[in-house]
């Protein structure tokens, strides 16, 4: 679906509307708003409704002239490609830049198939005579921001860094990625442009056909996971938890450690600090697997099993993979008692509390890897299903030692972008993202840390030979 919300100089949310692509604009004969090929990988959208993914655009060499002559009595309309089936190329990224860990250092996360450097690498190695037409590549942000401005728009720091072709450090394409990518590539990509820039007035062709007033900004576009963290409204030191089917931990960083494990992004409104994105695979699905084994398949009977045990657990700890986990690349069931033994089970309230602090110390342990810091004011910001759970709340509190709130973030990358849009037009004055936003709604307090949970033992995630091993480590105070 392609998402719309519109607030007024209070920020309060003036309109919200949805366009589903499947039932309403039946005459693209999509499912899920794609077309999935025979080969069952490379997938295919029209561009118009394309939102929400890693993507790119290529537009035909005149295409330029023909933006700044829009026709404001004809509709718009254009094709898009997009490619998931890039696993060859993302080896050979990383292999031109000496590994994973180095491409990694450059561009803030290793190679990933749906990111848009390799989905390129893919089109010019598969089409390279659709490639060398090609006049412009741009991201699905840049695309949106191009069709407002009548002109190719850059593509901005933030979901430029989500490609594997920026160096995150200075802020430019780097040459060792785009050599191994395409060739004349940095010419069709233009240079990216920091996220809160304001790219100009908008094409006479909305003024003409919808009414815009000439005076209205574009400012730069950028991508969902950006938009989110401006929704969420992050300040430094703020983590970000959503509690779902896979749980994903969203933190603004000042002095990121790129790690192979999570993905380092330029943060869309402090262009001096950087955003952090970690996700696991395995969330809810397993939350639910052990109150049902353990907890009769009731909640109230899995709160009261947190109750009933104590912070840190005496020191049985478990991490527990269903399936393949994303952070890090590890499958099984692994406990540890007070011993530092390897277990085969622990009593049921004691596996519940095992399952559910080590979730959270694992995403604490990621998090400190990547560069993030807890702060004086830390708050957590927790969404998703679980986030209405309060006592699993309180193990995400006690772990990261800092309270939680929970807030509404529905259409938060939407919203989040149009409190963007309200910070472009005063950013070039020096003006504060936080400024900007005040007097959004607040989060609203769910748990504070329990007094004296700052001495519990955190597990280390250590691969060696193809096996997960576990390291406890006591911390005398956080």
């Amino acid at each position: 679906q392609l998402k719309v919300v519109a607030i007024n100089e209070n920020l309060d949310l003036v309109h919200q509307n949805h366009v589903l692509f499947d039932s309403e604009l039946p005459e693209f004969r999509t499912q899920g708003g794609v077309h999935v090929q025979a080969d069952k990988l490379t997938v295919t959208s029209p561009v118009l409704m394309w939102v929400k993914q890693h993507g790119s655009v290529y537009w035909k060499k005149g295409a330029g002239q023909v933006l700044k002559q829009l026709d404001p009595g004809r509709p718009l309309g254009n094709v898009l490609w997009m490619d998931s089936s890039t696993s060859e190329q993302c080896s050979s990224l990383e292999s031109a830049v000496g590994g994973a860990q180095n491409l990694t250092n450059i561009t803030g996360s290793r190679a990933y198939e749906r990111f848009t450097g390799n989905q390129i690498a893919k089109i010019q190695q598969s089409n390279p005579e659709k490639y060398s037409e090609t006049e412009r590549i741009s991201l699905v942000s840049s695309f949106g921001a191009s069709l407002f401005r009548g002109d190719y728009a850059a593509v901005d720091y933030s979901d430029g860094s989500g490609m594997n072709l920026m160096d995150i450090f200075s802020k430019k394409w780097a040459q060792p990625c785009l050599e191994a990518t395409a060739p004349h590539l940095e010419a069709k990509l233009g240079a990216p442009l920091v996220s809160t820039a304001v790219l100009g007035e908008v094409s006479s062709y909305y003024v003409t056909r919808y009414g815009f007033s000439p005076d209205c900004k574009v400012v730069a576009f950028t991508g969902d996971n950006p938009g989110s963290l401006a929704g969420m409204r992050l300040r430094e030191g703020d983590i970000a938890v959503s509690l779902g089917t896979s749980d994903t931990v969203f933190l603004w960083i000042k002095e990121p450690r790129p790690t192979i494990e999570g993905h380092v992004f330029c943060n869309p409104v402090d262009s001096d600090s950087y955003m952090a994105l970690i996700c696991y695979k395995n969330g809810s699905f397993t939350r639910e697997r052990i109150r049902n084994e353990r907890a009769g398949g009731s909640w109230d009977t899995f709160s009261r099993a947190l109750n009933a045990t104590p912070v840190g657990n005496d020191g049985n700890l478990g991490i527990y993979f269903d399936t393949l986990e994303i952070t890090p690349s590890a499958v099984g069931v692994y406990r540890v008692n007070e011993q530092d033994q390897t277990v085969e089970g622990f009593p049921g309230e004691v596996e519940i509390r095992a399952l559910v602090e080590g979730q959270f110390l694992a995403k604490r342990v990621h998090a400190e890897k990547l560069g993030y810091k807890i702060m004086p004011g830390t708050q957590i910001l927790a969404t998703g299903g679980a986030s209405s759970n309060t006592d699993i709340l309180q193990v995400l509190s006690d772990v990261f030692n800092a309270p939680v709130y929970t807030i509404d973030v529905a259409n938060s990358a939407c919203l989040g972008c149009a409190y963007r849009a309200a910070h472009g037009l005063v950013a070039g004055r020096g003006v504060p993202f936080s400024e900007v936003v005040c007097n959004a709604p607040e989060p609203k307090l769910a748990v504070k840390p329990t007094l004296g949970a700052s001495k519990v033992g955190l597990i280390r995630f250590l691969k060696k030979s193809g096996r997960v091993s576990l390291q406890l480590v006591s911390v005398q105070g956080w």
